[in-house]
C-alpha cells in the first residue's frame, strides 16, 4: 500500500475497508507481554530486554491521561483529587522524568476555568517539559479548540498538532479529536504534516506518537479507532520502531501490528467498562475502595540501541 492509497474497494463511511477494519480490530492476543508485579503492570515486545532500573536510562518521560477536571458524578466525586495523587505519584517516582505528556480529556467541559485549573496543577509537576494533546472534551462548543489552544496551544501547528526530538527519538503529537463523527479523524493537513515531518528521518529512528483517541480500530461501535489512520501509519513501515500512546478508553491495553507497538492508557477520573461490556462508554461506578485500582500513570523507559520502549503502567496508590 502506497502512502496515498485511499478505500477503492467498498469501504465504510470512514474510510477503512472492510479487510482493513478486521486487521485493525484484531485486537485480542495481541504480541505484547503484560506482567503484573505488585500491582503493576509492565508491558513488553517479547525477546527484548527491559528489566534495567529506570535510572539507568538515556530517555523517561511519564504520560498521563483523562483527568476530565470539571466531572461530577458517583464515579468519581473527587477528579481534582485523584488528579493531584497522579501529579504527587510522578514527583515520587524516584528519578525526574524528561518530560510529562497529557494524552487528552484535560477538563470535562472545555470552560477556561477548568483548563486554568489543569494548566496551574501540571505546573506542580517536576519536570523542564509539559506536553498535551486535547481530547474530545477539550473541544466541547465553539469556543473549546479556541480555549484548548490559548491554554496550550503555544508553538503548535494546525489544530494543535506538533513534533519534538529528544535522546535520539522522535516524538509525534496529533489531534483526532476536533473533527471526528463517530470515529477519530485527522484530516490530510495533519496527515501531510506528518509526511513532510518524517521524510528526512532515518529508518532506524525510534518514533513515539501521542494521540487521544486509538489510531488503531480498538472498538469501533463505541467510536474508539480513527477513521483514516490506515493511511498515517502506512508511512511508518520503513521504520524499526514505533510506539503509539493514547487516552480516551479509560483503560490499559496493549497491541503490536508488524513494527507498531499501541498502548492505551489508564485515566485519572474514572474507569470505563470493557468494549462491549454494555451499551456505551459510560463512566463505571466501583466497588468503595476499588476507584484507584482503576486508575494510573504510565512511566516510559528508553535506552539507546534498543528499539523496544519500556512501558511500565502503575496504578494510584
Amino acid at each position: 500500500m502506497s502512502e496515498d492509497t485511499h478505500d477503492s474497494n467498498g469501504g465504510g463511511e470512514h474510510g477503512m475497508t472492510r479487510r482493513q477494519l478486521m486487521r485493525h480490530s484484531a485486537w485480542f492476543g495481541g504480541a505484547v507481554v503484560l506482567t503484573v508485579v505488585a500491582g503493576e503492570v509492565i508491558s513488553h515486545i517479547p525477546g527484548t530486554a527491559n528489566s534495567a532500573p529506570a535510572s539507568s536510562a538515556d530517555l523517561h518521560f511519564v504520560q498521563v491521561s483523562d483527568s476530565h477536571i470539571g466531572f461530577q458524578g458517583p464515579a468519581n466525586m473527587d477528579v481534582t483529587a485523584t488528579f493531584a495523587d497522579a501529579i504527587n505519584q510522578v514527583n515520587s517516582l524516584g528519578f525526574r522524568p524528561d518530560f510529562v505528556m497529557h494524552s487528552g480529556d484535560l477538563t470535562h467541559l472545555s470552560t477556561p476555568a477548568q483548563f486554568d485549573q489543569v494548566k496551574q496543577m501540571l505546573s506542580q509537576l517536576d519536570t523542564d517539559r509539559v506536553f498535551t494533546v486535547p481530547g474530545e472534551h477539550d473541544s466541547i462548543g465553539d469556543n473549546g479548540p479556541r480555549a484548548y489552544r490559548q491554554a496550550f496551544g503555544h508553538n503548535t501547528l494546525g489544530d494543535g498538532w506538533y513534533s519534538f526530538d529528544t535522546h535520539g527519538v522522535h516524538f509525534i503529537a496529533l489531534v483526532n479529536t476536533l473533527h471526528l463523527e463517530q470515529l477519530g479523524h485527522l484530516g490530510n493537513d495533519q496527515i501531510d504534516f506528518v509526511r513532510k515531518d518524517i521524510a528526512g528521518l532515518s529508518s532506524d529512528t525510534p518514533i513515539v506518537i501521542f494521540s487521544h483517541i486509538p489510531l488503531f480500530a480498538m472498538y469501533p461501535t463505541w467510536g474508539w479507532g480513527t477513521d483514516d489512520a490506515v493511511q498515517l501509519l502506512s508511512m511508518f513501515r520503513r521504520f524499526s520502531s514505533v510506539t503509539c500512546l493514547n487516552g480516551h478508553v479509560h483503560q490499559l491495553f496493549s497491541k503490536t501490528e508488524g513494527n507498531i507497538t499501541f498502548h492505551s492508557a489508564r485515566p485519572t477520573c474514572y474507569p470505563f467498562p470493557k468494549p462491549g461490556q454494555g451499551p456505551a462508554p459510560l463512566p463505571q461506578v466501583l466497588p468503595a475502595g476499588r476507584l484507584k485500582d482503576a486508575l494510573g500513570i504510565r512511566t516510559v523507559n528508553y535506552w539507546q540501541g534498543n528499539h523496544a520502549l519500556a512501558v511500565k503502567d502503575t496504578k494510584l496508590a
